[in-house]
């Protein structure tokens, strides 16, 4: 009764048996048949081959630290995703000392890749710390020699003048019926008639603040300067973080007069505001700069921004929204605004005012904490 069940078992194996065989006589035909085979390469060729360099996708973003109007750096960056694609990712500074704090304080892992707006005054300091990446736009060769870096850690892209912002109003109400003059010079500022009601902005933190203190030393020299400046302190009701504070408090009717940018306040005019702009003369100018952080992670694309800034079409757009100078001579000049060549400007030494800024700041600092 079990001879049945054994049959089966053995037929079973012979099978099995019989398979396998087939299946490795076939793998061995087939390998042979592939070694032989000229057009495909021998194992040990392929496993020599380098592999094949993966390239990494082109970055589409750029992050930039802005020292200017939160309006002027949106049209900005709308317009440079139009031309280039690239997004731009900002962050907006109350003025160019924050944005140079913030960099440095990021040395060991920058967070932008390029630093835009205030002066070139705040820009020397970062390139002498090597926190800056040394770049020549090709486009630098159309603009006047005082805008460009010679080492080139820095690109000057627009110029600004110093001015005081009056509120009509106010001045019409309060001062003139004392016999008060509008101001025509800095030195007009120094009237008791102002104290408590002028503003300012702190040369630690504002360009246009530092450009201010600076423009005296030029002035009236080095002691005459200093002199100035602590007689002028009893008038100024406090210092501004960012020069264009004051033009805020000052058109919203809060204060009489302050110092800041022409162009600024020319804008802020044009928006209906009680406010006039008053250009002294010995004003001093700035250059607004751009310049590319070192170790970004965008830092391609922080080289096109630069490239992208000193274009005509740019240079005519950022006319139009801020009322600033471009350093383009081929760039009408904003409308509303005193033609540069009638602005009376002050000896005002670039290189001397980057030296000297650190020594002025602190003892700026210590004289208005007193």
């Amino acid at each position: 009764m079990f001879q049945k069940p054994k049959a089966r078992t053995l037929s079973l194996l012979l099978s099995a048996s019989f398979m396998l065989t087939t299946v490795l006589t076939g793998c061995g035909a087939g390998t042979s048949k592939q070694a032989a085979s000229p057009t495909t390469a021998p194992a040990s060729t392929a496993s020599s081959e380098p592999a094949k360099a993966t390239t990494a996708p082109e970055s589409k973003k750029l992050v930039v630290y802005a020292a200017l109007n939160e309006d002027d750096i949106v049209q900005i960056q709308k317009k440079f995703k139009e031309d280039t694609g690239i997004e731009i990712e900002y962050l907006r500074l109350s003025g160019a000392g924050e944005a140079s704090t913030r960099i440095q304080a990021e040395k060991a892992t920058p967070k932008a890749d390029i630093f835009v707006g205030g002066s070139v005054e705040f820009y020397e300091p970062l390139a002498q710390q090597g926190l800056l990446e040394k770049y020549t736009s090709p486009n630098a060769k159309d603009i006047e020699s005082r805008f460009n870096d010679p080492k080139g850690y820095w690109q000057g892209w627009y110029m600004g003048v110093l001015g005081i912002v009056l509120n009509k109003e106010r001045f019409q109400k309060e001062l003139a019926p004392k016999g008060v003059k509008e101001p025509a010079t800095w030195d007009d500022l120094l009237d008791p008639a102002y104290k408590g009601l002028f503003l300012t902005s702190n040369p630690a933190t504002a360009g246009g603040g530092y450009i201010f203190v600076a423009d005296q030393m030029f002035r009236l020299g080095e002691e005459k300067g200093w002199d100035y400046l602590k007689k002028l302190n009893t008038n100024v009701h406090h210092y501004t973080p960012a020069a264009g504070d004051g033009i805020t408090l000052t058109a919203t009717g809060e204060f009489v007069a302050a110092m800041s940018w022409a162009h600024d306040i020319v804008k802020s005019a044009q928006k209906g505001y009680p406010i006039k702009v008053i250009v002294p003369e010995q004003t001093a100018f700035e250059i607004g700069g751009a310049g590319i952080v070192k170790g970004g992670a965008n830092t391609d694309n922080a080289k096109k921004f630069v490239d992208w800034l000193l274009t005509k079409p740019v240079g005519e757009m950022n006319t139009k929204m801020s009322n600033r100078y471009s350093v383009r001579k081929d760039v009408a000049p904003p409308e509303g605004m005193i033609k540069i060549e009638d602005v009376k400007l002050v000896n005002y030494d670039r290189e001397k005012a980057s030296q000297m800024k650190p020594d002025v700041v602190k003892k700026f600092t210590e004289m208005i904490n007193k």
